[in-house]
């Protein structure tokens, strides 16, 4: 099992692109499913869990190819054609969707193109319960009869297809949202989704459906409008940039005293982290082609941060921003409010001298002079590049563990790194 190692103290300088963003490509991909044509999606990340939903498209009958990496454009080059002409499979294996919770998305398209689903209940990161009862009760408002049986969800439509209808989340869901999308666009007549994710990778989905031949309106808002369609058809869509990368090294920028220009990506999908970091004091600014973050041994203020649904502070940096305030001077409270289970970083953080003390939701940190390098052990995705950015600000040597989280979201994590001057290299078992 690989493992990172970090010998911090270095102020990083320098640019790093941007890939295209992991939560958006997911349902992207699954979207392949709801057409016979080829779907072609440009600026595909390269980290595992679209490596694993490849593989899954694949079992269900979807040609896959990849041509690479432009040397030119770097990961914008690199294009996805899925084309599912023919489903030969409807059944999703629990040794393919144990591997991450985005498998339950092939649960709507495969519904709505095809009529049937057997889906294995989802797996994933240990960072709280996230229950997929409101995909499954949304989906029966369309008409399916669905019932789990044996660790599988046994989804069918009615012979003449899914029915459009009038469903209110009772809470956001992003998955929730994305799975009803795209069975709706495939579903007879009209259907509304009200209280759906603002997300901006629920807008890129929507913009790849439109170009597929989908009627979709209300954009960027909590009312998404569908007019179901008897068909969908090929297309070429770009993936949106990876804001939670963009945030990431923004923050590691911010935690070595740096100057690092993200490319790439766009200032407005990370606005409420970088309306944070200004209120700590760090200085940020819109370039051209994304983000510059220069802090340059300024003053960092502890301040307090709450997770919210977009366009609130997202849960995804929550960990990043969290090692950030143990630097800090003063308090910070971090209180987390999508997932309940979502401080397993700080036991790990402790070890490296951080102060922090959790009280159920909320988490008080109190920065601290000196982070001192320790092993220590990533438990989930966000909180294994927390890990990393601690021991980019420590003094001493940092080995992070279990490294495989990491390489599920960050594509060429360390390469970046040391190209902006970090000591940082992978250690192969």
């Amino acid at each position: 099992m690989d493992k990172i190692r970090i010998r911090g103290g270095q102020s990083l300088s320098g640019t790093i692109p941007i890939a295209g963003a992991k939560n958006a490509a997911l349902p992207l991909m699954a979207a392949c499913l709801l057409s016979d044509e080829e779907l072609a999606l440009s600026n595909i990340p390269h980290v595992a869990d679209i490596a694993s939903l490849a593989a899954l498209l694949a079992q269900h009958g979807v040609r896959v190819s990849l041509n690479g990496d432009d040397p030119n454009q770097g990961c914008q080059g690199r294009v996805m054609g899925l084309r599912a002409e023919t489903i030969t499979n409807t059944e999703a294996p629990y040794e393919l969707v144990r591997k991450m919770r985005a498998s339950i998305l092939v649960l709507g398209p495969l519904l709505a193109r095809v009529g049937k689903a057997r889906v294995s209940l989802p797996g994933g990161c240990a960072i709280g319960t996230r229950p997929v009862d409101l995909h499954l009760k949304a989906l029966e408002q369309l008409g399916a009869t669905i019932e789990i049986d044996e660790g599988y969800i046994n989804a069918f439509a009615p012979e003449d297809g899914l029915k459009g209808a009038h469903i209110t989340f009772p809470f956001v869901s992003v998955g929730a949202t994305e799975n009803l999308l795209m069975a709706a666009c495939l579903a007879q007549g009209e259907t509304v989704l009200s209280n759906v994710a603002r997300e901006p990778e629920i807008t890129d989905l929507a913009e790849c459906l439109i170009a597929m031949g989908a009627q979709i309106s209300g954009l960027g808002t909590d009312r998404l409008t569908i007019q179901g369609c008897e068909k969908l058809h090929g297309a070429h869509h770009k993936v949106l940039p990876d804001r939670i990368e963009t945030g990431t090294y923004m923050i590691a920028a911010a935690i070595t005293d740096g100057h690092i220009e993200l490319t790439n990506t766009r200032y407005d999908l990370v606005e409420a982290l970088c309306d944070k970091l200004i209120e700590a004091g760090v200085p940020v600014s819109e370039t051209e082609t994304g983000v510059l973050v220069e802090r340059h041994h300024g003053k960092l203020t502890g301040i307090d941060v709450m997770t919210e649904p977009y366009p609130g502070f997202p849960t995804d940096l929550q960990a990043q921003f969290m090692t950030l305030m143990t630097k800090a001077q003063g308090a910070a409270m971090i209180t987390e409010s999508i997932f309940e289970n979502r401080f397993m970083h700080v036991p790990e953080l402790a070890r490296m001298g951080a102060r922090i003390n959790v009280h159920g939701s909320s988490a008080m940190v109190r920065g601290t002079k000196t982070l001192k390098g320790a092993p220590v052990m990533a438990t989930d995705l966000r909180a294994s590049v927390s890990l990393i950015l601690a021991g980019l600000a420590s003094s001493g040597e940092t080995i992070v563990n279990r490294v495989y989280h990491l390489d599920r979201g960050y594509e060429r994590l360390e390469e970046k790194l040391a190209a902006c001057g970090a000591e940082i290299e992978r250690l192969k078992e």
